[in-house]
C-alpha cells in the first residue's frame, strides 16, 4: 500500500466539480491505499490574509463535505492542517534550499498572479506556497500524490526539493509521483469551468430548491433559439451533467434534445430532479456528521493524533539528518 496525501483549500463549501474531479477518486484510493487526506487551511491564507472572518467555519464545512463524498476516518486520516505543527517546521527547512527561480517559474504562480490581479499577492507566502505544499505532502514521506493534469508542475517541485534535501543530507524523503485523475471538467451554471471564484457552482450541500433553482439558470446550446430548433447535446452543459450523474438516461436525453423533442427547459428540471436524488445520499450522511458534534471533534482529534505521530516520526529523521542540535 502506497502512502498518498491530499487536501484542499477551506475557502467555502466544495461542490460538484470538487465532488467529480477529486473526492471520488480519494473514496476509491482509500480502499487501496495509506491515505492522508488535510485540510489546507495555511494555504487558504496565501490568497485570503485580508479576512480571516470564515475561515474556521469554512474548515468545518470542508470536513464535513469530505465525510459526506464517503471518505471514512477508519479507512483513511482526516485532519486539518495547521493543528500538525510539523508541517511549518518541514517548510521552514525547505525554504533555506529551495532556489527562488525554482518558486517564480511554477506556472500557477503565474497564471494567478494575472488572474487575481485585486489581490496583494506580492508576499512571501503566495511566492513559498509551492513550498509549504512540499512539506505537507513529504512531512508523510508520501509516495503518491493524486492531482488534477494544472497540478502535476507543483508535484514536480516537490520532487526536486526532496532530490535537493537528499542531496543535501542523505536520503530522507522519497520522490512522490503523481496519479493523475482523468475526469471531464464539470461546467458551471454560465458554461465556464465550476468555480467558487466564478460563483457559478452547484455545492454538494444545496439543499433541493437551491438545486432546481440553480440548475434552471444553466446555460444551454446557444444556437437552439426556439423549441423546435434540434439541439447539440455534445456541447450543451446540462447533458455534461447527465453524462456524469445519470449515465444510462443521457443518451435517450440527448437523442430528444437532437430530435426537438423535449425543450431545454424541461431538460433541465429533469436533470435537476436526477441530481437531487443523485445528492440524497451524500446529504443524508453529511446531515448526520453536522448534526453529531461530539463525533465530528473526535473524528478531527483522532486524525490529528493519527498524523502527527507520522509527522514526528520524519522530523527526528530530518532533524538528525541536517545535525541539528539537541540536548
Amino acid at each position: 500500500m502506497a502512502r498518498i496525501l491530499s487536501g484542499m483549500r477551506p475557502t467555502g463549501r466544495l461542490h460538484l466539480g470538487n465532488l467529480v474531479g477529486a473526492l471520488q477518486n480519494w473514496v476509491r484510493l482509500q480502499n487501496e491505499h495509506e491515505c492522508y487526506f488535510e485540510v489546507a487551511d495555511w494555504h487558504a491564507l496565501t490568497t485570503g490574509y485580508e479576512d480571516t472572518s470564515s475561515l474556521a467555519e469554512n474548515v468545518r464545512q470542508v470536513v464535513l463535505d469530505y465525510l459526506a463524498a464517503g471518505l471514512d476516518p477508519e479507512k483513511c486520516t482526516i485532519f486539518v492542517q495547521s493543528q500538525v505543527l510539523e508541517h511549518a517546521e518541514l517548510h521552514l527547512l525547505f525554504s533555506m534550499v529551495t532556489p527562488v527561480g525554482w518558486l517564480e517559474r511554477v506556472p500557477t504562480y503565474k497564471q494567478q498572479m494575472q488572474e487575481l490581479q485585486d489581490k496583494d499577492l506580492s508576499t512571501y507566502g503566495f511566492l513559498g506556497y509551492p513550498v509549504l505544499q512540499a512539506a505537507d505532502i513529504l512531512i508523510y514521506r508520501a509516495e503518491a500524490v493524486p492531482v488534477g493534469e494544472d497540478q502535476v508542475p507543483h508535484v514536480e517541485l516537490t520532487r526536486e526539493i526532496a532530490r535537493r534535501f537528499n542531496h543535501f543530507f542523505g536520503p530522507v524523503f522519497p520522490e512522490p509521483q503523481s496519479l493523475l485523475n482523468v475526469v471531464a471538467v464539470l461546467p458551471g451554471i454560465d458554461g465556464r469551468k465550476m468555480s467558487k471564484s466564478y460563483g457559478n457552482q452547484i455545492n454538494i450541500s444545496d439543499p433541493p430548491p437551491v438545486i432546481r433553482e440553480k440548475v434552471g439558470q444553466m446555460i444551454t446550446d446557444k444556437s437552439r433559439i426556439y423549441r423546435k430548433d434540434p439541439g447539440h447535446p455534445d456541447i450543451c452543459a446540462v447533458h455534461t451533467f447527465y453524462r456524469i450523474f445519470a449515465p444510462d438516461i443521457q443518451e435517450e436525453r440527448a437523442e430528444a434534445c437532437r430530435r426537438a423533442t423535449r425543450g431545454c427547459v424541461e431538460c433541465k428540471k429533469l436533470l435537476a430532479e436526477e441530481l437531487v436524488q443523485w445528492l440524497g445520499p451524500l446529504q443524508e450522511r453529511r446531515r448526520r456528521y453536522e448534526e453529531n458534534h461530539a463525533l465530528l471533534k473526535e473524528i478531527l482529534e483522532e486524525g490529528r493524533r493519527r498524523a502527527q505521530v507520522a509527522a514526528a516520526d520524519t522530523m527526528r529523521r530530518v532533524r538528525a539528518a541536517i545535525g541539528m542540535f539537541t540536548p
